[in-house]
């Protein structure tokens, strides 16, 4: 990898590309630093510390690099945008029109693009508004003063979308995914404080055997979390297509073989983002009203928080991460379903005169793909379980609470990868010489 942007370096198109991309997220670094206008952020950061020891807000604050802890401008930071994605996704299916333009090429895409930026506002702005007036009631502000709630709506806003904007001009101007960037470089900018308050828990204070076994024992888990991740990333099942020939005239065409890669994790990290995101929820809005009750609701809120499972002491609240795991396969299911159809694949293969050896053309084939693809996503489900628990696990016995957890780690090895691909594609494309070249 560092081999492969050293090279990058050498050529001036990817150089700038590089240099446009770091620019961008120092820029978004710079932007976290800010306050928002109004707010007593002192304050605030007092009320979140008391709520992090219960990882209330956490799910949060590891997507928006402590912008949210920092109340900065950049607080919403993208999650806006990326509900938006989500729910331009969902409305594909159920809305034919949103079909037709995923399917009419660049044209249909930059519809829905169109389309996302605008939810991407509004959600920004009913979150924005939802947060001014809590922090209104809760005295977060410097003054109970109406305007300063404006103001704090106002940036808020503003900054979510500033942060969209500056998400594509990286995937136009930079290399890789832009949004996938700015949110895996929020989460590498919380890594090292992690790895401090780790230090500080296992290692520091310890006799010298003690702490080399504990410093040990933190790295090799480490390690053994990315290697799981890198392999289900890259693990696919190839499914071999033979295509027809046909003889038209003199010549010969079609009779090539070809294959169907299909990811074992084809969902990514999305089944942990919907999961966590629906236990989150009710955490967070309960927060931000002011609950502090301890009635029924409070012990629904216990089962739904995960600081709370794997706990010995605690072992009734565990049922909230049995049904974390079920709703993990689930949308591991779910997510693949909306974004891989296997009827529509067959479709197209047999136009093109495409067939799998042995397998007849049409449903026959779609059925033998639904049944390999039910199969190997359960083993991605599993293997997406692994990761999205272990963390949680450690943090219930150990109390070892860190940001990069399983989606983390999913996200920041991911993004990494395609990222150097593509900027390995590119430099293949500029170092090609081509069948013209003497």
């Amino acid at each position: 990898m560092f081999t492969t942007i050293k090279n990058a370096f050498k050529i001036k198109d990817i150089r700038m590309k590089l240099l446009f991309t770091f620019f961008m997220l120092l820029v978004i670094r710079l932007g976290s630093a800010i306050p928002v206008p109004g707010m007593n952020v002192s304050v605030f950061q007092d009320w979140f510390k008391e709520l992090s020891e219960n990882n209330a807000f956490g799910f949060m604050d590891r997507f928006t690099g402590g912008s949210f802890e920092n109340m900065s401008i950049l607080a919403l930071n993208i999650t806006p945008y990326i509900t938006s994605s989500i729910i331009i996704q969902l409305l594909t299916i159920a809305i034919p029109k949103f079909e037709e333009w995923q399917r009419d090429g660049e044209d249909g895409r930059k519809k829905l693009a169109a389309l996302t930026r605008y939810i991407t506002v509004v959600l920004a702005l009913i979150e924005s508004v939802a947060m001014a007036i809590g922090f209104y009631r809760s005295g977060f502000l410097v003054e109970k003063s109406p305007l300063y709630v404006v103001e704090i709506v106002a940036a808020l806003t503003a900054g979510s979308a500033f942060l969209m904007w500056i998400g594509e001009r990286i995937t136009d101007n930079g290399v890789g995914n832009g949004i996938s960037i700015v949110l895996t470089i929020n989460i590498i900018s919380r890594m090292p404080s992690d790895l401090s308050s780790l230090f500080t828990q296992f290692v520091t204070g310890k006799s010298i055997a003690k702490g080399v076994v504990s410093a040990i024992i933190i790295v090799a888990i480490i390690v053994a979390m990315v290697v799981l991740v890198v392999l289900l990333n890259g693990a696919e099942r190839r499914i071999p297509v033979q295509y027809a020939k046909k003889i038209q005239g003199r010549r010969t065409y079609g009779g090539n073989h070809s294959e169907i890669p299909l990811k074992v994790n084809t969902a990514g990290v999305m089944p942990i983002i919907f999961a966590m995101s629906l236990f989150q929820f009710p955490i967070i809005i309960s927060q931000l009203v002011g609950y502090k009750g301890t009635g029924a609701w409070s012990e629904i809120l216990k089962y739904l928080n995960q600081s709370y499972w794997c706990e010995p002491a605690n072992l009734k609240y565990s049922i909230g991460l049995v049904v974390y795991v079920l709703l993990l396969i689930f949308f591991a299911y779910f997510y693949t379903s909306i974004t891989f159809n296997p009827l529509e694949i067959a479709d197209n293969m047999k136009k093109q005169g495409g067939f799998i050896p042995g397998i007849r053309p049409g449903k026959p084939t779609s059925d033998y793909l639904t049944n390999i693809l039910n199969y190997i996503i359960f083993i991605g489900a599993i293997g997406l379980t692994i990761i999205g628990v272990l963390p949680i696990f450690f943090n219930g016995v150990f109390g070892a609470n860190v940001s990069f957890g399983g989606t983390s780690l999913i996200i920041v090895v991911s993004v990494i990868l395609e990222t150097v691909k593509q900027i390995e594609s590119q430099m293949l494309v500029r170092n090609y010489k081509g069948f013209l070249d003497d």
